[in-house]
């Protein structure tokens, strides 16, 4: 079995080691496993969870529902209310993926204007 440490994780991750250790204290990770000298040893499931949370986190999930989400994930017979939640989520997720659409659509617009007038600059020089 791999395991990592923080320095790893935290290189891997792309989280910090003080958020790593926030989001345990948190419950957002799971206690992590200690070395006989007690220091944080991650395993892949960590890393794979931690994939999850900078995924959820980068998309606009906010920190206390994150906490919601990690107290469901250790039951098995909550995975309707994951379902939901992440539903939710992705709902959000596509509506500020249309209007960051709609903005690029806009800056389009004006590059093309601006495009057109250093076009028109050339042509009467």
């Amino acid at each position: 079995m791999t395991t990592y440490s923080p320095a790893e994780t935290a290189a891997r991750s792309g989280f910090s080691l003080d958020t790593l250790r926030y989001y345990e204290r948190e419950g957002i990770l799971e206690p992590v496993a200690r070395t006989a000298g007690g220091r944080r040893s991650y395993s892949e499931g960590d890393l794979a969870w931690l994939d999850l949370v900078r995924c959820l986190r980068d998309t606009g999930m906010p920190v206390a529902e994150l906490k919601r989400y990690a107290e469901l994930s250790h039951d098995d017979a909550t995975v309707p209310e994951r379902i939901e939640m992440l539903e939710q989520h992705d709902a959000k997720v596509r509506a500020q993926i249309a209007e960051l659409d709609a903005q690029r659509e806009r800056i389009a617009h004006k590059l093309d204007y601006y495009r057109s007038l250093q076009v028109e600059q050339r042509a009467t020089a």
